[in-house]
């Protein structure tokens, strides 16, 4: 089954789905300054355009560009902004 999930007013959207690999979702984001939180640990893949994160605990901010990826732990939040569209991929384990 496919989950549609709308965040920030309808600046993030994303369709989520499971696999024998675990849950994933597929997403694109509105240029924007936004804050998530984790239930699970997540891998996030930036498939197209340009993040800029802070990850939990630090005070530098990175830019992830298409094909790189980044991990955040479960239970913690972390900043994200960015200045044109991008798309994502998020994997949960």
């Amino acid at each position: 089954m496919i989950n549609v999930n709308e965040y920030f007013d309808g600046n993030v959207k994303s369709l989520g789905y499971e696999t024998s690999l675990g849950k994933s979702t597929l997403g694109v984001m509105e240029a924007g300054d936004y804050e998530f939180g984790t239930s699970q640990h997540e891998t996030m893949t930036v498939v197209q355009g340009i993040m800029t994160v802070q990850l939990p605990g630090s005070q530098e901010w990175k830019s992830y560009n298409a094909g790189e990826a980044f991990e955040v732990d479960a239970n913690v939040s972390f900043k994200v902004k960015t200045t044109t569209f991008v798309a994502y991929l998020c994997e949960y384990k």
